[in-house]
């Protein structure tokens, strides 16, 4: 006869649990895609010139650039390489980082990343989506170009930190102590975005959180559970995107935030967010944003430290249907994007 307490607990555990699949360890999946020397050196190179750049050590502007989501990896790849092409030509004034998001939080329901979703079908093989996205950010690495990404589930940065020389916490996580803790522990530079709402308060709060010492729970290289005590993160600076009563990246609106960030003694450092309510969502509108924030860098704002822009192949976006075969090439499948040709000419013009 079964075990009653064995018939009980099936009962109250998990059960709205469809299934439970283990998933590789980190060391795993580093051991079957592993980098080289070259480019674990590269990204220390990267980390720290960003760092430098956060410090106001060095005048040349930080640009996060690229896919609002990456979806093909083989657009992917075709932008990096175009991008680590115009990166080396503009090197003595602009520091590009390419913008590769595999994670995607949702406001109500969607496509949730390529590590999530990798055949776009909601058919869950996140351990195979895992793989795709680190094979694509050695691909970048092999071409000498920084990668920047939100880190949105905590256990990820496990899998792919390693080739991670910028990061985020979005504006939908920065009120999340979860994400806070796992900031506090990043390897690399972090870029705090201002909440939905537009308030800046909340990643201002994020910021210092994430400067200090934190313990919580994670997985290690062997993929167990584990306690994680971190030292904190000192390399952090704000990201401005807006908000639902509009742009917040105007000459006044800067003031009063450095002043928000002087009070809390945090590092007087900003990014310029182009995109997202920064422009309405209109890619075209990026152009507007990034002028306007230029002028103030020469007029004496050197805490505008960068600047970040959705851009892909081509401009705007496209619904991701059922059968994910018929979508076009090179076009966005979330957020609209500025043009490759607009995005090259932009970054010429500064």
């Amino acid at each position: 006869m079964p075990d009653s307490s064995s018939t009980l607990l099936k009962s109250v555990e998990n059960i709205r649990v469809h299934s439970i699949t283990r998933l590789a360890s980190p060391r795993f999946i580093k051991e079957k895609l592993p980098t080289s020397e070259k480019n674990f050196q590269r990204v220390l190179h990267f980390r720290n010139t960003i760092g430098r750049i956060l410090r106001q050590e060095e005048e040349r502007l930080l640009v996060v650039v690229g896919p609002c989501s990456i979806h093909d990896p083989l657009g992917a790849i075709d932008y990096a390489q175009r991008l680590a092409s115009l990166a080396r030509e503009l090197e003595d004034r602009l520091f590009i980082v390419m913008r590769v998001y595999f994670e995607k939080p949702r406001t109500a329901i969607g496509w949730k990343g390529l590590m999530n979703d990798p055949y776009l079908n909601d058919s869950g093989k996140i351990e195979e989506g895992i793989i795709i996205a680190r094979r694509l950010l050695l691909e970048i690495a092999d071409l000498g170009l920084p990668a920047g990404t939100e880190f949105l589930d905590p256990i990820i940065p496990q899998y792919i930190a390693d080739l991670i020389s910028w990061s985020a916490i979005g504006a939908r996580t920065i009120e999340s102590q979860t994400h806070r803790e796992m900031a506090s522990g990043l390897s690399m530079p972090v870029g705090f975005k201002n909440s939905t709402d537009g308030h800046i308060q909340a990643a201002i709060n994020a910021m210092c959180s994430s400067r200090i010492p934190h313990s919580f729970l994670g997985i290690d290289q062997e993929g167990m559970t584990s306690i994680i005590m971190t030292e904190g993160n000192d390399q952090s600076h704000l990201v401005l995107r807006g908000g639902r009563d509009g742009a917040n990246y105007f000459p006044q609106q800067i003031a009063q935030t450095l002043e928000q960030l002087k009070k809390a003694q945090a590092p007087l450092a900003l990014m310029i967010d182009c995109s997202h309510a920064n422009s309405g969502k209109n890619p075209l509108e990026q152009k507007n944003v990034l002028n306007n924030v230029i002028e103030q860098r020469r007029s004496g704002r050197k805490e505008i430290i960068g600047v970040m822009l959705e851009s892909y192949l081509e401009r705007g976006h496209q619904l991701l249907l059922e059968d994910p075969s018929s979508l076009r090439y090179g076009v966005s499948i979330t957020d609209p994007c500025l043009d490759w040709e607009s995005t090259a000419s932009l970054l010429r013009a500064l």
